[in-house]
């Protein structure tokens, strides 16, 4: 029963090495999946729609499934979220599982192919042919290879019949009648190795030992979705066309059609373009995956098998074991899912113990539990760790030992009433805003499907289920249901770590092997805590002015205490709120020696508490209910953001507006950032990619201090201390704006609002004069600046940019830049990727910042081999140089402008969309009048305005270059020298 049940699972708990830029395992979503203490019998479906066949899950009416005589099976749905857009996924039942040994990549491979020519699309066609019907390539237009299945995407807006009808027999044609030429296979090859180079490197060394052991003896150890250079170069006509023959039948494909189309309509075009699709032959069983086993003469009741440590001196640690089980279909019934819900709840009562125990000062960062089945090769269950130093038995053993509590005793109720209310908020949401699903979400969760072999279920049948498995959900049959998770036929673990000799599989096994102790230090205490508990914030504010902002329904408020709101009610989008709190001067607030306060409360400002609520009771306070608290940092502005729900609007203001009130400074959550800091930072050293992550915003601003990631010995010097004196007066002073648009009434958000922000006291100007950023001084023409990275010495990455400006005076001067920077990408991406196959995916940014006058830029990217660096200086240059000296072609301007307009017209249907251009706006009236020429803006542009914005920005003399080379490479360019290491600025501390 594909539901929104699966990704509740992740809400709570983040997978901490994905954090930390390692992923422990690639792993299909899923859950565990065993029998409830007690459920009725059920009475599967033995005919009716193909999906639920062997099901007793009610049947979700809203989808139209057929079958084809030729085996082509469809799912179709009328959807009209976004308006106009149908949603069009064609699954193919082939994966890099499917391949034999000489066929490693061949998947990924056809994949590429099929959109390089087909029967009725030329060379190259594909994606100028949607570009025209409003697509966007890479966000509308995709394909995607698993282990189990390869899925064509095509969310098409704006699709009239005709236009869905060209599509569906465009898709056919690629899936029945590729064109797989030696020339096709040619050019396609080095673009699909440049890709795998980008991907390669640390990255795909710890992915491959990681799966080899994990899986091993299985299929899976050994089939990378990417493939292998040599089977890839090996690839020729013959043996690519025997793939597609042998796999791309219509008995292996579903098709997918969510959209503003009438259901009717759907089916009878699927049946016109897929009917003669031929079935030759008889069909290819999928090969046998491969179960995992147990080592002969391993000890039966904990079965240790293979261990492996591998050595990365760029990586923070991170332990990963799986309890692994055998993969097997399954009768997807009620039965069944009650199941995992207990198997969910389990793991959530886990994972909250082991994140109490490592905020209470545990040997390790983050730890988290987590059941998959994987790839139709095993059901398992992760366990991942973050040790904090090299002793990682210390952290694995603290781990273990939360664990074996949970497997030794039963959870209080407590507990699970917690977890359960948590469940249930998430259900009733669903229900609430289930007019808000967007028809490629819907698509997508079928494809999900589809690979994991479950049925679909409307968020009220997901309600409904769990409301009446409430009383399965004892202390007792949580418990068997822990045990179940943790056995298996055999354990196995891989441990990362940057230090040789600081582990052996041998050692690792034996720790696995060694008896867990139980500790029950990590259980939760504490009774629930309610907001009718909280003191006031201060008398309930006055409201003195308000106003229609006249636009869309919005109206402006402006309280006695300075506070401003933009307030639009709207029932368009039901059982939705959005609210955001703007406040302070951003970046602009800091001082140069600041960076490591910065970094740090980007990860701890939250965490360190308000009030009486410190990390524990903010958790415990919204049990239950629908709130958030992110937080981000802005050019010139602070920002608290969450969606909500009427229920719970008013106390999720109030939450908001206590951390200005009643600020609290917790040093458990500044250490435990500064862990992580410490941790993450020599990663990205490790490849072109994380170089960029930590130093392009810093390059972009000129240098700026405050844009420098900080250095490990700069994160180890600040203090609690130190964090409060940076962030205290952040708080305490400048204006602030609250958004809150979405499904209330005024009188309830008015009343929320008096006794929230209207309750603070009057805030200072700033005390201090503001900093704003620095522009970028360039260098002369010619000279990159270089810098190193210590990863696979194939990878390199360039860039070129050019700053353009800032400021709402010319927000449609930077709207304008967005045309150009689009046509910039189409150029770059066929000039690197087409044509030379040099780069995977080259980019092309713009940016403007609108809260300040300057400090935009025009950046093109990409990732490469370092002997291709000078080439993309040379196509990106002769590309800025063309815009320059003539205008595009009508039509290429066309092949940009419509995906824009159909962006904006999709995204204008949410109110999200219309709060983010209005940020900012009760102190900027002129983002008012930016918001209604917004559309006209980026659609009405002539080929002679792009020439003159080139002409003005675009010139050689006002770019600077970057490249970011191999450690010890020769540098790309023959006028490049290389760069000193970027310095720490001189520290101005607090």
């Amino acid at each position: 029963m594909r539901s929104s049940f699966r990704a509740l699972r992740r809400l709570a708990f983040v997978v901490p090495l994905l954090a930390l830029g390692v992923q422990p395992i690639a792993a299909q979503s899923s859950a565990a999946k065993s029998k409830p203490a007690a459920a009725a019998p059920a009475k599967p479906a033995a005919t009716g729609p193909w999906l639920y066949r062997g099901s007793d899950v009610p049947q979700d009416k809203e989808w139209v499934f057929g079958e084809l005589p030729n085996g082509v099976r469809y799912a179709v749905r009328k959807n009209g979220v976004p308006p106009g857009q149908v949603a069009i996924r064609v699954r193919m039942d082939v994966g890099s599982l499917h391949e034999e040994e000489s066929e490693r990549g061949f998947a990924h491979l056809l994949e590429h192919l099929v959109f390089r020519q087909s029967r009725y699309l030329a060379e190259g066609a594909a994606i100028p042919t949607w570009q025209r019907l409003g697509a966007t390539f890479g966000s509308d237009t995709n394909a995607e290879t698993s282990p189990v299945s390869t899925t064509f995407k095509l969310d098409l807006p704006n699709a009239t019949p005709a236009k869905l009808d060209e599509s569906l027999k465009l898709l056919s044609g690629m899936m029945i009648a590729p064109a797989l030429t030696e020339a096709n296979i040619r050019t396609e090859v080095p673009i699909v190795l440049a890709e795998k180079r980008e991907r390669g490197g640390l990255a795909e060394r710890v992915a491959d030992a990681t799966t080899q052991t994990l899986f091993a003896g299985q299929r899976m150890a050994m089939r990378p979705v990417i493939g292998t250079t040599e089977t890839l170069q090996a690839a020729n006509h013959a043996s690519v066309r025997a793939f597609h023959s042998r796999w791309y039948r219509p008995d292996n494909a579903v098709i997918i059609v969510v959209g503003d189309i009438e259901t009717a309509q759907i089916e009878a075009m699927v049946r016109q373009h897929f009917a003669d699709w031929p079935a030759i032959g008889k069909r290819t069983p999928a090969p046998t995956f491969g179960d995992p086993i147990a080592p002969k003469g391993s000890n039966p009741a904990n079965p240790i098998g293979q261990t492996r440590v591998v050595v990365e001196p760029d990586l923070p640690r991170g332990l990963t074991y799986a309890v692994m089980r055998p993969w097997r279909p399954v009768q997807d019934t009620i039965a069944y899912n009650q199941g995992i819900m207990l198997d969910s709840l389990a793991q959530a009562i886990i994972n909250r113990r082991l994140e109490a125990r490592a905020r209470a000062g545990g040997s390790f960062l983050f730890a988290q539990v987590n059941q998959e089945k994987v790839s139709q090769s095993a059901d398992a269950t992760f366990v991942s760790v973050t040790p904090l130093d090299e002793n990682w038995t210390r952290s694995l053993k603290e781990v273990r030992g939360v664990i074996a509590d949970a497997l030794a005793t039963p959870p209080s109720d407590d507990e699970i009433e917690r977890e359960v209310a948590e469940f249930n908020v998430a259900f009733e949401s669903s229900v609430e805003q289930r007019r808000l699903l967007a028809g490629a979400k819907l698509a997508d969760d079928m494809v999900t499907a589809l690979d994991i072999r479950e049925t679909i279920a409307s968020p009220e049948t997901v309600l409904e289920i769990f409301n009446s498995s409430r009383n399965l959900f004892t202390p007792q049959a949580v418990l068997e249901h822990t045990r179940r998770l943790f056995k298996g036929v055999v354990t196995r673990a891989v441990y990362v770590t940057p230090k040789a000799d600081e582990a052996q599989a041998a050692s690792l096994a034996a720790a696995l092997a060694a008896p867990a102790v139980a500790d029950p230090k990590a259980r939760p205490g504490g009774k629930p805590i309610s907001f009718a508990e909280m003191p006031a914030i201060g008398a309930p504010g006055k409201l003195v002015s308000s106003g229609s902002a006249g636009i869309l329904g919005i109206e402006q408020l402006e309280f006695a205490n300075g506070v401003k709101v933009l307030l639009w009610p709207t029932t368009d989008e039901p059982g939705r709120v959005s609210v955001k709190v703007r406040f302070g001067a951003g970046f602009r607030a800091f001082s140069a020696g600041d960076a490591a306060y910065i970094a740090l409360g980007d990860m701890a400002l939250v965490g360190s508490g308000q009030g009486q609520l410190g990390q524990e009771e903010l958790d415990r306070i919204s049990t239950g209910r629908k709130m958030g608290y992110d937080f981000a940092i802005q050019d010139a502005s602070f920002q608290f953001s969450a969606d909500t729900r009427s229920s719970d609007m008013a106390d999720q203001l109030f939450l908001f507006a206590q951390k200005f009130a009643q600020p609290r400074w917790d040093s458990g959550p500044v250490l435990r950032a500064k862990a992580a800091a410490r941790l993450r930072y020599e990663s990205f050293s490790a490849s072109p990619q994380g170089v960029l992550e930590r130093d392009l915003e810093f390059l972009l601003r000129g240098r700026d201090p405050r844009f420098r990631t900080p250095t490990p010995q700069e994160v180890e010097a600040a203090t609690p201390e130190g964090f409060r004196q940076v962030w205290q007066p952040i708080l305490e002073q400048g204006p602030i704006e609250v958004q809150l648009f979405g499904d209330f009434t005024r009188d309830q958000a008015v009343a929320a609002l008096e006794r929230s922000f209207g309750a603070l006291a009057p805030r200072p100007a700033y005390a201090a004069p503001l900093q704003p950023a620095r522009v970028p001084t360039l260098p002369p023409s010619g000279v990159p600046v270089t810098l190193d990275h210590r990863g696979d010495p194939t990878q390199a990455a360039a860039l070129i940019s050019w700053p353009t400006g800032g400021g709402m005076a010319s927000i449609t001067e930077s709207r304008q830049l967005v045309i150009l920077s689009d046509l910039f990408q189409n150029r770059l991406m066929d000039a690197m990727r087409e044509k030379l196959g040099a780069a995977y995916a080259p980019q092309v940014q713009n940016s403007w910042p609108q809260d300040l006058e300057n400090g935009g830029s025009l950046t093109a990217m990409a990732q490469l081999s370092p002997k291709a660096v000078p080439e993309f200086f040379k196509a990106a240059e002769q590309i800025a140089a063309d815009l320059v000296a003539q205008p595009p072609s009508a039509d290429e301007l066309e092949r940009v402008i419509e995906p824009l307009r159909q962006q904006i017209s999709r995204a204008s249907t949410s109110s999200s969309f219309f709060m983010y251009q209005l940020e900012g706006a009760t102190s900027e009236p002129a983002k008012f009048a930016g918001l209604r020429t917004l559309l006209s803006d980026y659609t009405r542009a002539t080929p002679e305005q792009m020439q003159a914005l080139a002409r003005k920005y675009l010139q050689p003399g006002r770019s600077w270059r970057a490249q970011i080379m191999p450690q010890g490479a020769a540098v790309a360019s023959a006028a490049a020298r290389p760069s000193k290491p970027l310095a720490p600025a001189p520290a101005e501390g607090r």
